[in-house]
């Protein structure tokens, strides 16, 4: 009999959490998603970029939050359940009946190793796609920022190290009418450049946005020494132009890995300490924020269920982001420190799970 009360009051639990904890992840990421509106805006304002564009800069970063927004919306979910239990006196009467906490600590348990599983796959592979996806798209705009630094009838001192003057500028279109270049990145030999177009390209199709070349047409170069002048007229002319953030991205980063990409590059022969070091963190780091998913859940009801149990319930959106920013606290400090060789990777990583596991459990053995 205690089975069925224990599977019943089970199922009654669990499917308290599972609402909350979809919408803990929705508000969590539209809190995240705030602390962009700047940036969104720049793209929006500044470099002319179309809505439809915006909208996939959004899809891809909301993926690449969701390692984080999981666990503590897992924790959130059940903090406000078995908070909301005890408040209720809920739990009181499923002690009554003849449970204990170990019966109601099952669903928990179950829903935190389903999200936990969930976490693992989208911290290997989901996030790390929305990671790449995002860099490859904000290179693809790099012809985009080129274009937004110029400005029609007025001298654009530093673009690229150039000195550029544009009469018209379709900034949608890359395209320039009326071109006027001083190019003096060669110090001992300035030229300037007259053209009656000009048009920006990526360098490499392969690479978007890897680089940026400004393509000219039917004009002339002039450069000038001491001694001589020379004229050279062209009916194209290409000029490379360094973009170092591009360059940047054009690789993966270590958080654009996936599993597969972490485990090769970490069997790499001809991989240098530090690198190794750098992918060990970032190994260790995505398998810990999984673990974290089982970590809060069995924290989540020792503080759900343990003394002022009213306060809990009104406060556990607070309750929640104070553990969370403990434990990131925690977290940034494991990486930094893994990093700088100071800690080994594993320990690092792990120290702010094994410290919250341990305050879990003396919770939930409290509350027995």
């Amino acid at each position: 009999m205690s089975i069925y009360r224990a599977t019943i009051a089970g199922r009654y639990i669990f499917w308290e959490m599972l609402p909350t904890f979809v919408l803990g992840n929705v508000v969590f990421i539209f809190i995240l998603l705030m602390f962009q509106v700047l940036r969104l805006s720049e793209f929006i304002i500044v470099r002319g970029v179309p809505t439809a564009v915006i909208a996939q800069m959004v899809s891809y970063m909301t993926i690449s939050f969701l390692p984080a927004c999981i666990p503590i919306s897992l924790l959130f979910s059940i903090l406000l359940t078995y908070g909301r239990l005890s408040s209720d006196s809920e739990v009181v009467a499923m002690k009554a009946s003849g449970l204990h906490l170990g019966h109601l600590l099952v669903p928990a348990v179950i829903l935190s190793t389903f999200v936990a599983i969930i976490s693992a796959y989208v911290s290997f592979y989901a996030a790390p796609w929305g990671n790449r996806s995002f860099e490859v798209l904000i290179t693809k705009l790099a012809s985009t920022k080129a274009a937004s630094y110029i400005q029609e009838g007025t001298f654009a001192d530093g673009f690229f190290d150039l000195v550029l003057y544009a009469d018209k500028v379709d900034r949608k279109q890359g395209l320039l009418k009326k071109v006027f270049i001083y190019d003096e990145r060669d110090n001992g030999l300035p030229i300037t450049i007259i053209a009656q177009e000009g048009k920006l390209i990526d360098s490499d199709p392969k690479f978007p946005g890897r680089g940026v070349t400004l393509r000219l047409a039917n004009g002339n170069i002039h450069r000038t020494t001491d001694k001589n002048y020379t004229k050279v007229d062209f009916k194209t002319y290409d000029i490379s132009l360094s973009n170092t953030a591009a360059d940047a991205n054009a690789e993966k980063s270590p958080p654009s890995y996936t599993y597969d990409d972490l485990i090769k590059e970490r069997h790499h022969p001809e991989l240098g300490n530090v690198d190794h070091r750098v992918i060990e963190v970032e190994l260790q780091k995505r398998w810990a924020l999984a673990a974290a998913c089982l970590v809060f859940g069995i924290l989540g009801v020792g503080a759900g269920t343990f003394s002022n149990r009213r306060a809990v319930r009104a406060s556990g959106l607070v309750i929640s982001l104070g553990i969370m920013v403990v434990y990131w606290v925690l977290y940034i400090t494991g990486d930094s420190l893994a990093r700088s060789g100071t800690l080994p990777p594993f320990l690092a990583m792990w120290i702010a799970n094994i410290l919250f596991l341990g305050i879990g459990a003396w919770s939930v053995k409290r509350a027995w």
